[in-house]
């Protein structure tokens, strides 16, 4: 069933290529080299470190809370669609002070 090919001066058939592919398996065999690995102490000390620190998560609290506050303080303003001092400029000054504060929150770098 297998014709035959002629390439050249040597002729094969179709079941002689996966003959050939297939390489003797040593009885032996090697295992694949592990990956230097750290100790167990580094290991623990990189997985245990957490990427903000209590200040950090302090702040983030204040900040947060700074934006609802002002943003209650925009809903308290008794003038026509939040016209008036409050809505224009004491509740946006607030808000925008309580995402500086959160900025500062996420770039400061915790305590070690």
């Amino acid at each position: 069933m297998a014709k035959d090919k002629s390439y050249g001066s040597a002729t094969l058939t179709r079941e002689e290529p996966a003959k050939k592919a297939s390489a003797p398996v040593s009885p032996i065999a090697k295992p694949a080299p592990l990956r230097a690995s750290t100790t167990e102490a580094a290991r623990r000390d990189t997985s245990a470190t957490l990427p903000f620190g209590r200040q950090n998560y302090v702040l983030m609290l204040i900040g947060i809370a700074a934006i609802l506050a002002g943003f209650f303080i925009m809903s308290l303003d008794k003038e026509e669609f939040g016209f008036g001092f409050l809505g224009l400029t004491l509740g946006p000054l607030v808000v925008m002070s309580g995402f500086v504060i959160e900025f500062f929150a996420i770039l400061t770098r915790p305590k070690a």
